[in-house]
């Protein structure tokens, strides 16, 4: 007989079964990812604001808007998923497929890849 990781119960049940009810498996793992899930949440949910802020302002795929109307919004330049740099050479930052590029006197280009 094993025990149950979480209560420490008897386990009735299959042979690899580890936990005695789903709120023990739960309980277990939610302390187990309890450090690392709330920094997690927290860059989730920047990354998630910075997304329906692009969003809103790019409704049609492509849009100019300036670097205080985002910060006004509270978008955070320094959370994106990924960069993209052209053969001309300029750099695309995305976040999801929301992009942005950085113009000259804190103007940005936005724009919408196609999936």
């Amino acid at each position: 007989m094993k025990n149950c990781l979480e209560c420490h119960e008897k386990v009735v049940g299959r042979e690899d079964k580890k936990f005695c009810s789903d709120a023990c498996r739960n309980a277990y793992n939610n302390k187990i990812n309890k450090d690392t899930t709330n920094f997690m949440r927290n860059v989730n949910n920047t990354l998630r604001r910075n997304y329906r802020i692009l969003s809103e302002l790019n409704t049609q795929g492509t849009s100019k808007t300036d670097r205080a109307r985002l910060l006004h919004k509270g978008f955070d330049f320094d959370f994106f998923t990924n960069i993209l740099t052209t053969k001309t050479g300029n750099t695309y930052h995305f976040v999801y497929d929301q992009g942005y590029l950085a113009l000259k006197n804190g103007r940005y280009v936005l724009v919408r890849k196609e999936t």
